[in-house]
């Protein structure tokens, strides 16, 4: 299962989300099942590496951070991945803006693999400075889609 995780630049929920679900997919041996990756929907920070606090908040929960440079999403990645997975609304935006649709309706909000939470944001800790908050709800989010894909897949 392909999934890429987007936000608006890369350095900080979306590489936090594709470390955190890397981390779980080791943690219950399916590495070998799934490929995570993540983009943004912006060109800001393009070749930077992940934002300094998210690797200080993965780092306090044990988890590594991926080795990742920020790379703007591509129409091509909609065709490759099977989810593409949002942190907010904005995020939505800015995706179809690159996509045009969602017509395999591949596109959903990272929360919404969470019980009654279907239209919650994930808010962007570069604003709120608040990284721990932002790791709790992407940890919430990763492990219902773990449990989605694999109740899905099997």
């Amino acid at each position: 299962v392909r999934i890429l995780f987007v936000c608006h630049g890369n350095i900080c929920r979306s590489t936090m989300a594709q470390s955190i679900f890397t981390h779980l997919c080791r943690e219950h041996r399916l590495e070998h099942k799934y490929h995570a990756d993540s983009a943004a929907t912006s060109r800001e920070e393009i070749g930077n590496p992940p934002d300094p606090r998210t690797k200080a908040v993965l780092a306090r929960h044990g988890i590594d951070t991926v080795p990742h440079r920020a790379r703007q999403m591509t129409v091509g990645d909609y065709t490759s991945y099977d989810l593409v997975i949002i942190m907010d609304q904005e995020n939505l935006r800015g995706t179809m803006r690159i996509t045009g649709e969602d017509a395999a309706g591949k596109v959903r909000k990272l929360l919404s693999f969470c019980p009654g939470e279907d239209d919650a944001d994930i808010q962007d800790p570069w604003y709120t400075h608040d990284f721990e908050s932002c790791f709790t709800d992407i940890m919430r989010g990763c492990e219902g889609l773990l449990d989605y894909t694999e109740m899905a897949e099997g």
